[in-house]
């Protein structure tokens, strides 16, 4: 009986140990649940304080850089095989330099029969008229009649407007052979080279294109609207997409009427570019600033919500998200013009304020530049 008992008792104590464990078990768990519920602990988001500031409204259009001249060089009157090309792009080059020849033997050879023909009926009409002077004075002592005489005096016309006719022709294929020589129209650089020698060109086939940039336009075209902010001598701000540089300049000139297509303005700036920093055919941004500047309360972009002109954000008082709609300014470069009704310093949600509600409690830490 006694080892009985034992066993008994053994187990008796192997289960009060079991339920103490669970026990202990049951209070550590216990220990880290949250009672607390989800929507009211603080939503953790990251602030920033409004800046104060100003804003002024900008007008920005988009326009090229072109050269102040453009010259696409080839043939004007004759067709014919590309000789040589003297010139690639990046050449500079002065006016009336050769920047390539063509093939012009045919026309230098109608030209040359053109003038020995012409040279041979004014030996004729020479001849014809110095006996038309001989068959005068024949008539005056009755051995010649006065209608050979006339019929002479009509060959050496008609001889002579032949002559007149064919030195036309000369000058027609002089303009030809001249054409065989391709000349830069003025000093400036080559900016494409559209033929090798070989190549067939046509009249109007370009083959050199030269371009004169020490002047740059810039050419832009505006909102009818706008006629008035792009009226000569305002100041703008161009800045070039191919160089990043900002340039302060002043419109030179406006078209006077609407195109009647696009029904916008077009107006041209003038930029001196004597080093040739500018490269043309490039893209360019025109600021123009209109109004006058007003406070404004700086945000980042990011902060805000914008439909329209207005703004959506979230501001923090005392530990609570507030939603405010304010209306917008303006925006550059990342920062959002807002009213200045949004006080400086005010701390902004920047992260977060997507799972955020008017009112909700938050647990705010700022962001550092």
């Amino acid at each position: 009986m006694s080892s009985d008992r034992r066993v008994g008792a053994a187990i008796v104590l192997g289960v009060g140990v079991v339920l103490v464990a669970l026990f202990a078990l049951y209070l550590r768990a216990a220990s880290k649940t949250n009672h607390v519920a989800l929507s009211a602990a603080p939503k953790p988001v990251s602030v920033e304080a409004v800046r104060k500031g100003t804003f002024r409204p900008t007008r920005s259009y988009v326009g090229t850089l072109q050269p102040w001249g453009l010259a696409k060089v080839g043939p004007q009157y004759v067709s014919a095989y590309v000789g040589t090309v003297l010139v690639r792009p990046g050449a500079i080059v002065k006016r009336g330099e050769v920047l390539a020849t063509l093939d012009c033997r045919n026309s230098s050879a109608a030209s040359r029969e053109i003038a020995a023909r012409a040279k041979a009926l004014e030996e004729r009409r020479d001849a014809m008229a110095h006996e038309a002077d001989r068959m005068k004075q024949m008539t005056e002592g009755g051995f010649a009649s006065v209608n050979e005489v006339e019929q002479l005096s009509a060959n050496t016309s008609a001889k002579t407007a032949e002559i007149e006719s064919m030195k036309a022709a000369l000058v027609s294929k002089s303009l030809e052979v001249d054409d065989c020589i391709l000349r830069a129209p003025f000093t400036g650089e080559v900016a494409d080279r559209f033929a090798d020698p070989g190549a067939y060109v046509r009249p109007g086939n370009a083959v050199i294109t030269v371009i004169d940039r020490n002047t740059v336009r810039v050419s832009a075209d505006a909102p009818e609207s706008d006629f008035a902010v792009v009226a000569p001598n305002t100041e703008v701000t161009i800045e070039g997409s191919a160089t990043g540089a900002k340039l302060p300049a002043r419109i030179s000139r406006r078209a006077p009427a609407a195109d009647e297509s696009t029904r916008t303005i077009h107006f041209e700036i003038d930029i001196p570019n004597a080093n040739h920093a500018l490269p043309v055919g490039t893209t360019a941004t025109i600021s123009i600033e209109v109004g006058e500047p007003q406070n404004a309360a700086l945000v980042p972009l990011r902060a805000a919500t914008i439909h329209g002109d207005k703004a959506t954000i979230f501001t923090v008082d005392n530990g609570v998200a507030k939603r405010s709609v304010v209306a917008v300014l303006g925006e550059a470069t990342g920062i959002l013009y807002l009213d200045a009704k949004l006080t400086a310093g005010t701390p902004i949600v920047i992260e977060g304020r997507a799972l955020l509600d008017d009112g909700d409690k938050v647990s705010s830490k700022e962001l550092t530049r």
